[in-house]
């Protein structure tokens, strides 16, 4: 029987995780079934993801219901529930995890408030809880890479809390955020602490970045380059992940069983009609690196993706890329710093979205027990 496409990506070293969780995907067996057929080997979520798995099902009603009434805030009943979820998921891909290189994968993310994106002492407070929550050595909280977390990522770090850094656009920004890592990791050495079972991901958004620069492409006559710059700047953050875990300070930590930060291909879902609808995974399978894709694209990569080593295919077409840009006076740093505002927004408006569910089942069963 002829190897499923996605499951042939990880014979590249290329890990697939899926971006998505809910309740009746596990209840169903279905992500049972992407581990075993698919080779899937790990989940991420996020606010918007929470949002729909409880806002379009019946299947978190009683568990509103039970929480509501303990006197919690509609944040924390939110929470009690993801937690729930993300342990439940962490237990299926416990396997992964504990497959011959132990802590390689099978890691599920979940995310601090997108309301703490600018706040480094309230993410590094509800880092520290989410990870005692769940307390499960197989997940990642996720932290945004903006300028205010990256020192609660290198605290995170030192505490040995696994982190999945999220909204990252630019490479300078991706680039500190690996050395806030290392730093992390540096730390938890003069602490005399160990190091070895501490993973992180750093995940670069994609999709996204093409939406924003490919109309300015358009208005400047370099419809050569449509559809481009978000691959090529992921080839260049790659080449920056080489540089920087191949470095004499990461090798110093290798020594006591330092893991590199693995970069994570986020926003994988092509938005553009005109573009195949596996175009970001395809072009950027290598090493080391992990993809996160939400189902449709899973599905569509099962059916007539090709997996093939493609991610430092092209290097000088994507240093050309961004040369191009600089020389048209596309300012990628203005527009990747942009991406991250609305990043936070497009998480933010989902977030309170969900709330404000909650907040309205819960209304319902308090009074409905007081009736």
């Amino acid at each position: 029987m002829e190897k499923n496409n996605v499951k042939r990506i990880h014979d590249f070293g290329q890990s697939i995780w899926l971006d998505f969780i809910d309740r009746k995907i596990m209840d169903t067996g279905d992500l049972q079934k992407l581990i075993d057929e698919d080779g899937v080997r790990g989940v991420t979520s996020n606010p918007a993801i929470f949002e729909k798995a409880i806002s379009s099902s019946s299947d978190y009603d009683a568990d509103i219901k039970e929480l509501s009434r303990q006197e919690m805030s509609n944040e924390d009943i939110f929470y009690s529930l993801a937690v729930r979820d993300i342990k439940r998921a962490a237990d299926l891909f416990k396997p992964v995890y504990e497959e011959e290189v132990k802590g390689a994968d099978g890691y599920i993310s979940l995310e601090v408030s997108p309301h703490l994106a600018r706040d480094t002492e309230g993410t590094i407070r509800q880092a520290r809880e989410l990870w005692k929550a769940v307390d499960r050595e197989n997940v990642m909280i996720k932290i945004p890479g903006t300028a205010e977390g990256l020192a609660a990522i290198r605290t995170c770090i030192s505490e040995g809390i696994n982190i999945n850094v999220t909204l990252l656009f630019s490479l300078d920004r991706y680039e500190t955020v690996a050395n806030a890592y290392i730093s992390g990791l540096e730390d938890r050495v003069r602490a005399d602490k160990p190091i070895d079972h501490i993973a992180s991901v750093a995940s670069f958004f994609l999709s996204r970045i093409d939406v924003m620069v490919d109309p300015v492409l358009k208005e400047k006559g370099l419809d050569q380059l449509y559809g481009e710059v978000a691959i090529a700047s992921a080839k260049k953050a790659y080449e920056i992940y080489k540089r920087v875990f191949s470095s004499d300070r990461f090798k110093k930590l290798e020594i006591d069983g330092a893991k590199p930060q693995r970069l994570l291909w986020a926003s994988t879902s092509s938005k553009n009609p005109d573009f195949p609808d596996t175009k970001y995974v395809e072009a950027l399978i290598g090493p080391n690196t992990v993809n996160t894709v939400p189902m449709d694209t899973v599905e569509a990569f099962r059916d007539h993706g090709k997996a093939e080593n493609t991610l430092e295919d092209g290097l000088d077409k994507a240093t050309s890329t961004l040369s191009q840009l600089k020389e048209a006076g596309i300012d990628l740093d203005e527009m990747t710093q942009k991406l991250e505002e609305e990043g936070i927004e497009k998480f933010n408006q989902p977030y309170d979205k969900l709330l404000d569910a909650i907040g309205q089942q819960k209304k319902k069963a308090l009074a409905s027990g007081n009736s």
